[in-house]
């Protein structure tokens, strides 16, 4: 399972490459609760800042594995399919760390829903991005449906689902789909540049700030913003904060903790 997933250290930056180049970096079982389980993994690594998730030069990822597809046939098989995107997603959302997309190439239905599970989106200018299920009389069922419309509005989500169209990395930054558009030998160095920025910050005040969003979304704007205050005021006794308000005032860097 190893091979399918590599994993290299780079200063903050843990870089998890897929691994399928002869498949397309299609999504096998195996290979979504191999990320799955390494992000968890890296969640305890207090040295790890960030996690950068890519492919190759030509496919960040173009779906679910054939294999698996051809074998959900009906209900059980095919939540079983659907549970190992659930793994991987729901590890992805819930890391403390920062976790970004670094895309070159196809980035299709599964591949796509993998990376919208992701907190930024980094894409190479030749990049694709779409979503095939309705070409296979399917439909996304790995969070497509949900965090599409999340990111691009309804509008830009529906033509997506229901043409399979792709769309090109500048449309795909136009509409929210990616934050960064750049050349594709600087997608990896891009996505480590902004590990580095983080890397800067106070661990609990980036974990905190997406536990805030991702779980902000969901709810109405009057409990988002008591759940707001709620986080907020768990950070005021930090030990980082308190390093932070006196970095600040004797003008020098922080050194935080993350706790």
């Amino acid at each position: 399972m190893d091979d399918i997933l590599l994993t290299e250290i780079r200063g903050p930056a843990a870089i998890l490459t897929m691994n399928r180049p002869d498949k397309y970096n299609a999504l096998s079982d195996d290979l979504l609760q191999a990320i799955g389980d390494k992000v968890r993994e890296l969640d305890g690594d207090m040295a790890i800042r960030g996690i950068v998730l890519t492919g190759t030069d030509k496919y960040f990822s173009t779906g679910a594995d054939l294999g698996s597809a051809l074998k959900a046939q009906d209900l059980p098989s095919t939540h079983a399919m659907l549970s190992h995107f659930e793994h991987c997603n729901r590890a992805i959302e819930r890391s403390r760390k920062p976790v970004i997309a670094a895309i070159n190439g196809f980035c299709l239905t599964g591949g796509l829903e993998v990376a919208l599970a992701c907190d930024i989106r980094i894409a190479g200018s030749g990049s694709k991005f779409g979503v095939t299920s309705s070409k296979i009389g399917s439909v996304a069922g790995a969070g497509g449906t949900q965090r599409l419309p999340r990111a691009v509005g309804k509008e830009w989500a529906k033509d997506l689902l229901f043409s399979a169209d792709f769309i090109d990395a500048e449309t795909a930054r136009d509409i929210g789909l990616i934050s960064r558009v750049v050349e594709p030998g600087q997608v990896l160095a891009t996505a480590l540049a902004r590990v580095d920025a983080y890397a800067l910050r106070a661990p609990l005040s980036v974990w905190y700030a997406k536990i805030a969003v991702n779980s902000g979304m969901e709810m109405d704007l009057e409990p988002a913003l008591e759940f707001e205050r709620h986080l907020t005021a768990g950070l005021f006794t930090t030990e980082d904060r308190s390093e932070g308000m006196s970095a600040f005032l004797e003008k020098r860097d922080a050194d935080f903790k993350g706790r």
